[in-house]
């Protein structure tokens, strides 16, 4: 090894580490603040208790506040209410520790597998410690059950969720569509593998970036998923590595070619993806099957789980569905997507320009000059 490979090394080796200390000092940074606005609302939340006080003290203790500390921000009327609330939804921080993540044994031969452990949250903290305030106030917002709340918070740990992406989630309702596909995991896979596979993988999966004509063929269907890659990794979920479009595989001499094959790197297992246009049919049950079959043969590795074959169709009968799957010895899931349509031409001629939007933005904010600067403030700093 050479001088400057080994400089390279050493380079490498410290910028990682450096990175590394960073990242664990954002982090603290923000679990102490979300901790010590925590700390704040229940404060503010028993004084209310105890001496009758209303929300009519938060206006004149930010003032007081920002005259005491003026370096200091985020204390404005509108982030004290938050904080308010905030204790109210979570009295006891301690109960939202995060769930122990099953542990399963390397694979001793090729048939007997076990995944590598999925993503596992940070050890002795709570939950709401991990998630960044900005969050916190849109689940607030947005999420009033609590048991769907914390869905969201475990969720936003686990795949590092921005704020934007967290909204989008929420909107989508991603908590009704985690694992609720028809499948024979199950059957074809042991416990535990098959409930994690399960829960890698929902019903129905929007492609609301994809604007395609009523008649698109599914060829239009694959090369827009592609080309906006990065959006249909976010919303396959986390784990997925796409491995190519069409690939081929050669039996007997015959090519024959997969819609979308990816590896998921938390499951240790191909995961075979074909799109059909329309409603789901049986036959599509045994085609996807083969290609599983063939995967499994001539790409899986001895360490890997058996490949997951997931069939996307724009509607599926249940019924349909199930009996399609009785049978098929290779783990399948069945789900629908939903498409973001293209506008009718009369509708389309009917919406406002561009240059329109900008000018009615441009005269609300002159409407307006009267905006909360601490607010402002509160919402940069919780992004």
């Amino acid at each position: 090894m050479t001088d400057l490979t080994q400089y390279a090394d050493l380079l490498s080796a410290i910028t990682a580490r450096i990175q590394a200390a960073q990242a664990r000092a954002v982090l603290a940074v923000n679990a102490e603040l979300v901790h010590l606005y925590w700390q704040v609302g229940t404060l503010l939340v028993e004084r209310q208790q105890r001496e009758g006080w209303g929300a009519a003290v938060l206006p004149r203790l930010s003032r007081d506040l920002t005259t005491a500390l003026p370096e200091v921000k985020g204390f404005s009327t509108r982030n004290l209410d938050r904080m308010v609330a905030f204790a109210r939804a979570y009295p006891l921080p301690q109960a939202f520790m995060p769930q122990p993540v099953a542990k399963l044994a390397a694979p001793s031969t090729a048939g007997d597998f076990s995944p590598q452990p999925v993503a596992k949250l940070s050890d002795g903290a709570s939950l709401l410690w991990q998630v960044p305030w900005g969050h916190h106030a849109l689940l607030l917002q947005s999420v009033k059950d609590d048991a769907t709340r914390r869905w969201y918070l475990t969720h936003t740990v686990s795949e590092g969720w921005s704020r934007s992406t967290l909204q989008t989630q929420i909107a989508q309702g991603a908590h009704l569509r985690q694992g609720a596909l028809i499948n024979n995991f199950a059957i074809r896979l042991p416990a535990p593998h098959s409930e994690l596979v399960q829960q890698a993988l929902k019903d129905p999966y929007v492609f609301d970036f994809l604007t395609l004509e009523p008649t698109f063929h599914e060829r239009e269907l694959e090369i827009g998923l592609v080309a906006h890659l990065e959006k249909f990794l976010l919303e396959l979920g986390q784990g997925f590595a796409f491995v190519g479009r069409q690939y081929p595989l050669v039996v007997s001499d015959s090519e024959f070619y997969i819609d979308l094959l990816f590896y998921h790197l938390k499951l240790r297992a191909f995961v075979v993806i074909e799109l059909k246009r329309g409603d789901f049919k049986p036959e599509y049950a045994g085609k996807l099957n083969f290609y599983c079959n063939v995967v499994d043969d001539t790409l899986r590795h001895a360490q890997d789980a058996p490949t997951i074959g997931l069939m996307l169709c724009q509607t599926k009968d249940s019924v349909l569905a199930e009996y399609a799957l009785r049978g098929i010895d290779k783990p399948i899931g069945i789900a629908s997507y939903e498409l973001t349509r293209s506008l009718p031409a009369t509708l389309q001629s009917a919406l406002p320009s561009i240059e329109a939007l900008e000018a009615e933005l441009l005269m609300a904010q002159h409407a307006s000059p009267h905006t909360d600067r601490h607010d402002q403030a509160d919402d940069r700093t919780s992004e």
